[in-house]
């Protein structure tokens, strides 16, 4: 077949094929365009998953008429200048609109700000009709319906309806969370409407209480309560946003967002950063949430990388990396010991009380002279069932008051109207002479400057693992082996890193044989790895001699550490494989070193564990991830027993 120049109508449809792949990429560009627009409100409809009908107003500057056949042409646009390189816009390609209009029919109604009314174009199936008159109001509105109906093969690699519905509702979000100061509304015969009002005026600085109150509108209200801000700077690139505490944590990464300039991007470099920040204070199966905003010279990230603009490339990717790890790990470690507020809120769930109504039935009539014990319940097993003794002769006159059965009162038995214990209720009890229960454990008074402490003062341990601790407005319960697990693993890390990694010499060299380029990648980091244990030099132009092992990690696969960490510098330019092998270590034999379950402990050990975990950073978990204490406030406490 011979070479021939494609149609201008085929060359779009390719070009939609890279940028248009479902209805939210529709969605994402533009949204995109009505931003760089200068919008401050911008609605969308859709119907459909957005495959009938996509709908965008926005009140941004609009487009002049006589541009409008332009802004539907390929390669046509008004935000980059003759140098590449200089992005500052979201859109700069110029490829959106023309890849829409040649799978979809497009229309574009817009009028600027001094035009007497609006114009409009329309394109179907790659053809345009106008511009011609038309009323609309200062912005522009881009209609799309029937999308891929020019290529209706795309169709039947559609999700369903609710699919698409949620995916375009999650592109919104992920952009509206970098434009705190646009309103942003998404509403449609196939979704519940959805509005994210602005938290600050349009030219104004963003604050970071005006930020937070966005995120927090897209990540719900307990991020807030629960996340640490960052704001940290290194050689040109500066790193703001907020994220959350360790024991704050979620079971995917959707909930993870990063920005460069302004651009929403999913780079694997930016996320593996994050996820190395909370590498020892997290589950494996667990992931962080967090907002990260990188702010750079446009000059050094290349962001015409991607057809979707979603991967970009960095000139210095270690630095960035560096920068991320450092910042959050510096965040974390300053953030003191904190828990997450979602372990109180499953605590007062499970404390609940179910509440008890008093039938007229459960009470039999019975003579106010004797009193038969009804059976007891069957709360055993048969094979664990032991015989009662002897029950002794009862009478209600000389039992003591406080075991005199409550029906012989005349008045009629209280009805438990709500759950928890209320005032009303507690009226019963005072009518006791006697307490019920031992009280002398609560004749000791903890020392006023405990309770001031974050921790509080021990005061009891119950089942030989939880210290149960009391603050001045608070009562917090420590998982002891998960809190001391924590506080060896931070020793045994700081032993680590104070000093050089003890080395084991081998008898005789270990050859390596790598290709030429990873080699010389391991060798140019080997003073970083003789920190660690680990001795290496070149052995000839593909090959690295292994001379000396960290003597903490004992008989190894030398030759599979070594591919490892060549993989991860080819790939990060780090070489962190290797001590986070040795900090898998030091957590393991912190797990085995720590104090164990069943452990019964004085009050002065109790005390001294928790003013250590104050002075711990990450004490918050263990090494698994599991949080080491949980808190409850003494107010729902009292909301529990009906006192607010």
């Amino acid at each position: 077949m011979s070479i021939r120049l494609l149609s201008e109508t085929i060359i779009n449809q390719i070009a939609a094929g890279e940028v248009i792949e479902r209805p939210a990429s529709v969605v994402k560009e533009l949204v995109e365009n009505a931003i760089d627009a200068g919008a401050t409100r911008i609605e969308i409809v859709t119907a459909g998953g957005g495959k009938n009908l996509i709908r965008v107003t926005d009140n941004g500057g609009g487009i002049p008429a006589d541009e409008l056949a332009l802004a539907v042409s390929r390669h046509c646009t008004s935000k980059l200048t003759d140098d590449v390189h200089d992005i500052r816009a979201l859109g700069f390609r110029g490829e959106a609109l023309p890849s829409i209009g040649s799978v979809a029919r497009l229309s574009i109604k817009s009028r600027t700000t001094d035009a007497d009314s609006g114009y409009e174009v329309v394109v179907r199936g790659g053809h345009l009709e106008g511009p011609r008159p038309t009323a609309i109001n200062r912005g522009t509105i881009v209609e799309v319906s029937d999308l891929f109906y020019a290529t209706p093969a795309r169709l039947k690699f559609m999700k369903t309806d609710r699919a698409e519905s949620t995916a375009i509702t999650e592109v919104v979000k992920r952009i509206a969370i970098s434009f705190p100061q646009i309103r942003f509304s998404i509403a449609g015969t196939d979704r519940s409407p959805l509005e994210l009002s602005a938290t600050c005026s349009a030219g104004e600085t963003v604050t970071e209480a005006a930020m937070l109150e966005r995120i927090s509108q897209v990540l719900g209200a307990d991020f807030s309560e629960n996340a640490l801000a960052l704001d940290s700077e290194r050689e040109g690139v500066r790193l703001t946003g907020f994220t959350a505490i360790p024991s704050f944590n979620r079971a995917n990464s959707l909930h993870q967002f990063a920005y460069i300039n302004g651009r929403p991007v999913r780079d694997k470099q930016v996320f593996g950063a994050l996820r190395g920040a909370y590498s020892d204070v997290i589950a494996r199966d667990r992931h962080p949430v967090g907002v990260l905003f990188l702010q750079l010279d446009p000059s050094h990230v290349d962001v015409n990388v991607h057809p979707a603009k979603a991967d970009v490339r960095f000139r210095d990717p270690g630095l960035v990396r560096g920068l991320i790890v450092g910042t959050i790990r510096h965040a974390l470690a300053q953030s003191g010991i904190r828990p997450a507020t979602s372990g109180a809120e499953a605590m007062l769930k499970a404390f609940q009380a179910q509440g008890f109504e008093t039938q007229n039935s459960a009470v039999p009539e019975r003579s106010a002279g004797s009193y038969t014990a009804s059976p007891a319940r069957n709360w055993q097993s048969a094979s664990n069932y032991r015989p009662e003794p002897p029950r002794q002769e009862w009478s209600p006159q000389t039992a003591h008051p406080a075991q005199r059965p409550l029906h012989l009162d005349t008045q009629p038995a209280p009805r438990f109207e709500q759950a928890g214990f209320s005032e009303a209720l507690q009226a019963t009890i005072s009518q006791f002479a006697a307490p019920s229960a031992d009280s002398r454990a609560a004749e000791i008074e903890a020392p006023a400057e405990l309770l001031r402490a974050p921790l509080g003062a021990a005061r009891a341990q119950i089942h030989a693992n939880y210290i149960v601790a009391q603050t001045e407005d608070s009562l917090v319960i420590v998982d002891q082996h998960a809190a001391h697990e924590r506080l060896v693993y931070e020793a045994l890390k700081t032993a680590l890193e104070s000093k050089p990694m003890a080395a084991q010499m081998l008898l005789i060299p270990e050859i390596v044989d790598l290709p030429e380029e990873d080699a010389e990648r391991v060798v140019a980091h080997a003073p970083t790895l003789e920190r660690f244990g680990l001795s290496v030099e070149q052995f000839g132009p593909g090959a690295v001699a292994v001379r000396e092992t960290p003597a903490m990690l004992g008989e190894m696969d030398v030759q599979q550490l070594i591919r490892d960490l060549a993989d991860e510098i080819t790939e990060h330019d780090t070489a962190n494989g290797l001590k986070d092998m040795l900090n898998h270590v030091a957590a393991t034999m912190a797990c085995h070193g720590s104090v164990r379950s069943g452990r019964r402990m004085k009050g002065e050990e109790m005390n001294a564990l928790l003013r250590q975990m104050e002075a711990t950073p990450g004490s918050g978990t263990c090494n698994h991830g599991r949080p080491t204490y949980i808190e409850l406030k003494l107010s729902d406490i009292e909301r529990l027993f009906g006192r607010r």
